[in-house]
C-alpha cells in the first residue's frame, strides 16, 4: 500500500453545465475537476469524467491556441465537415461528422489522483469540446472514487 491508502474511502459525483460555441467551441476543465477532488478531500484515487452526449468529447490537451488549431484540422482532414455522412441522409440534420468525430475522441476519461492532485503532465489539461455543428450546453459528470 502507499501513503495515504489506509483511510476512509471517500466518493462523491459533481454535475456540471457549460455552454459552448459550434464545430469546435471548448473549455479546459481542469479547475473543476481538481477543485471537486479537493473538495472531497481525496488524497489518493481516481476521478473518471463523462461528457454525457454522442456530439461532443473529452480528451487532454495543452491547452493553448497553437495546440487546439492542430486537432482542429486534424479533424477536419478525418472527418471534414462537407462529406457526405449516412447519419445525415437518415436524420438530416448535417452532424454526421460531430458523431464520427466523437466517437474518434471518446466521451469520457480517467485521471488518477496522488496527493490529492490530478495526475497531468506539466502541460496537460482537460479538455472539453462541443463537436456539433450547433451551440450546445453541455453537460459533463464526475465520479471520485478515493481515501
Amino acid at each position: 500500500m502507499t501513503k495515504g491508502s489506509t483511510g476512509a474511502t471517500r466518493t462523491g459525483s459533481r454535475r456540471w453545465s457549460f455552454s459552448l460555441e459550434e464545430e469546435f467551441g471548448t473549455r479546459n476543465i481542469t479547475r473543476d475537476v481538481q477543485e471537486f477532488v479537493t473538495e472531497l478531500g481525496v488524497e489518493e484515487g481516481i476521478v473518471n469524467v463523462q461528457l454525457t452526449g454522442s456530439t461532443g468529447a473529452l480528451t487532454t490537451i495543452e491547452y493553448e491556441s497553437g495546440a487546439l488549431q492542430d486537432l482542429r484540422r486534424a479533424l477536419d482532414l478525418i472527418a471534414p465537415t462537407d462529406q457526405t455522412y449516412a447519419h445525415n441522409e437518415r436524420w438530416g440534420d448535417g452532424n454526421g461528422f460531430s458523431h464520427v468525430r466523437s466517437a474518434l475522441l471518446k466521451t469520457s476519461l480517467a485521471v488518477p489522483v496522488i496527493d490529492g492532485v490530478l495526475q497531468l503532465g506539466t502541460w496537460q489539461q482537460i479538455l472539453l469540446v462541443n463537436l456539433d455543428n450547433r451551440a450546445r450546453e453541455r453537460e459533463v459528470v464526475a465520479v471520485v472514487l478515493g481515501t
